[in-house]
């Protein structure tokens, strides 16, 4: 049975999108696909609201009569600081604008590893560890994060921020064989993070049961996710077809990766 009347999904036609539209079909009677182009294969319960981010008026429209919001939509990745600016800075304010004045009870938040990249692996760190953005892209990612701090101390409005490390349909490097979050329990994070009693403001990692562990997630158990994939199955594979790094490079060393060696976007 549909716990919400309607949830928007941004970012409804990317890489994790696009699994999320589809797996959490069940959760609402009607999905609200948010993205910049418009779609031609909506199922019964979908509905489309084509905007970009950056404009505030539509997409403070797209909130409109929804009960929960799944906000992943954004520059998904270390982009010219103007980008960064208008989709994951401004949008993200424009989502929480539509929230409060929509009356939104929940936002589930696509945050990113990058938040925390320059925190080095031996660290173990937890939820609650400083932010150390490894990039714009971290820092837009550090802003939304305390925004939603915000407008949940300040507006009741709850949020969960899901540090979302590596997730693809299986690892493609070495390092992944840590980072890695199959988009089954990228799934299960987000539906935890929408059926959970009660969130107030959380920030969780989000990372499958892999056989190394790089961080702390209990400060996040109240959501009640419950990883079930590993990386092992794709080990052998991984390690047979891409070389040893170097130990003492910044993307071995730091949990941002290969983020952490990357120049200014603009230069």
């Amino acid at each position: 049975m549909p716990q919400y009347e309607r949830i928007l999904i941004t970012g409804a036609n990317g890489r994790l999108g696009s699994i999320l539209r589809k797996g959490l079909a069940p959760m609402a009677k009607v999905i609200r696909l948010g993205a910049r182009a418009p779609f031609d294969d909506l199922a019964p319960n979908e509905e489309q609201a084509v905007f970009d981010l950056s404009d505030m008026e539509a997409t403070i429209a797209a909130t409109k009569d929804c009960d929960a919001i799944i906000h992943f939509g954004g520059a998904p990745m270390e982009s010219p600081w103007q980008d960064i600016l208008d989709s994951n800075i401004r949008g993200s304010y424009h989502i929480y604008e539509g929230a409060r004045k929509h009356g939104v009870k929940r936002v589930i938040y696509a945050s990113s590893v990058h938040a925390i990249g320059y925190h080095e692996i031996e660290a173990h760190i937890s939820v609650d560890a400083p932010v150390r953005p490894d990039s714009l892209y971290g820092v837009s990612k550090n802003f939304v994060e305390s925004l939603s701090r915000l407008y949940w101390d300040k507006f009741g409005i709850e949020s969960a921020c899901l540090r979302i490390f590596s997730s693809f349909p299986e690892p493609a490097d070495r390092r992944m064989l840590w980072s890695y979050l199959s988009f089954d329990d990228c799934l299960r994070l987000v539906e935890a993070s929408l059926t959970a009693p009660r969130i107030g403001h959380t920030l969780s990692f989000g990372i499958s049961d892999n056989k190394v562990k790089t961080v702390d997630n209990t400060g996040a158990a109240h959501l009640g996710f419950h990883p079930q994939d590993t990386s092992e199955p794709f080990r052998a594979k991984v390690e047979a077809s891409t070389p040893v790094p170097d130990p003492k490079a910044a993307s071995v060393r730091y949990l941002g990766g290969w983020f952490c060696e990357l120049g200014h976007p603009d230069d």
